[in-house]
């Protein structure tokens, strides 16, 4: 007679809004549950103030898993090349690679908050056989509007960021919009600085490493640059979901723009 391997039940949390309600969603109904927080070193105070606000709702410890080396190491190894959206290295060796050496060989149900109503993305999937998909919100046909009630009745409501980002992640993630770069310069000038010391040119090919292809943030942070930044989203905003001329940042990130517009980005450090 053998004994059967236990399954253990894994949220992985971002600071987003998804993943935090799915946290919420799922603290009473599975026993065991398991949270977890995959640090990169590089995210925004926010953040954390976010996670420290769900523990207390919880009423339980997040795990926090690190990488084992720093961003800036990677960058080194990688020669100064920023991560992209096609290369992705940063999201491979400071989250994906910490969450599947902390859950080793267990067998794991890993629950993830993509919404019944964007049935169009698609999560973190691991090569790994023993780490198994899990989509509550999908199976339980739980909306946006269902994440906004989960996120208000538990009295936590939405991250601070969202006064001026559409996303979690780190400070300098290359999904940003440039309306949210300009944010970071107002909201974080500190970091805004770091992500622009880390843009490089190559010696050699003369090739260009910027975070947003074909313009460096020096360039971005010129104040006509800016001007014409605001004047353009706005533009981009009142065409795609109406909403009136001069609203302030803070109303047009709570209609979820990056999902009205499109967005790309990496679930595992996103939801």
């Amino acid at each position: 007679m053998t004994l059967e391997q236990p399954v253990r039940h894994i949220v992985s949390l971002s600071g987003g809004k998804d993943s935090t309600a799915l946290a919420i969603y799922l603290r009473d109904r599975i026993p065991d549950l398991e949270y977890v927080f995959c640090d990169t070193g590089e995210e925004l105070p926010e953040t954390y103030d976010y996670l420290e606000k769900l523990e207390a709702i919880l009423g339980k410890k997040i795990r926090t898993l690190n990488p084992d080396r720093p961003f800036k190491h990677y960058l080194e190894i990688y020669k100064g090349v920023l991560p992209d959206a096609r290369t992705r290295w940063c999201t491979r060796k400071l989250k994906i690679e910490p969450f599947e050496r902390f859950v080793g060989d267990d067998i794991v149900y890993n629950y993830i908050g993509i919404r019944a109503d964007e049935p169009h993305r698609k999560g973190y999937i691991s090569s790994k056989p023993n780490i198994i998909a899990k989509y509550p919100f999908i199976e339980d046909g739980i909306t946006k509007g269902d994440v906004y009630r989960i996120l208000e009745e538990n009295g936590i409501g939405l991250p601070k960021y969202y006064e001026w980002r559409s996303r979690s992640g780190c400070y300098f993630c290359f999904f940003q919009q440039r309306i949210e770069w300009v944010g970071l310069s107002v909201r974080h000038p500190d970091k805004f600085h770091q992500a622009m010391e880390m843009e490089k040119e190559n010696s050699i090919t003369g090739e260009q490493y910027t975070w947003i292809p074909g313009e460096s943030l020096s360039e971005l942070i010129k104040p006509e640059r800016i001007d014409q930044i605001k004047a353009n989203f706005q533009n981009r905003i009142t065409s795609a979901v109406k909403i009136a001329p001069n609203t302030p940042l803070s109303k047009i990130f709570s209609h979820d723009i990056s999902e009205e517009m499109g967005d790309e980005s990496c679930l595992i450090c996103h939801l």
